[in-house]
């Protein structure tokens, strides 16, 4: 593995700009508090990113939440920075 976990490890296979659909896997009771940190990281790395159009959805049996975004990517920095401050999240379980 080259670089931090958090990295591209394959870039070339990676076209940009690109959309890029993710879905973020918060603990168990702590719905808000995962909204809140994942606006923070989007609106500090994404300033034109609709922060209202983040869905946020329970597990069919209610131990998580996942939160829906779909970001318009334009580089691989883009990418390692968002996957390297959600991997800092306290609330963020996994990133799909």
């Amino acid at each position: 593995m080259k670089g931090k976990k958090t990295d591209i490890q394959n870039p070339e296979l990676w076209e940009f700009p690109m959309d890029y659909p993710m879905s973020i896997i918060g603990h168990e009771g702590e719905h808000e508090t995962l909204l809140n940190e994942i606006k923070l990281i989007l609106g500090s790395q994404f300033p034109e990113f609709d922060l209202a159009s983040i869905e946020v959805k329970p597990s069919k049996t209610g131990r998580f939440h996942s939160a829906r975004v779909n970001l318009y990517l334009t580089h691989a920095e883009q990418v390692n920075e968002l996957y390297a401050a959600l991997d800092n999240a306290k609330t963020v379980r996994m990133v799909l």
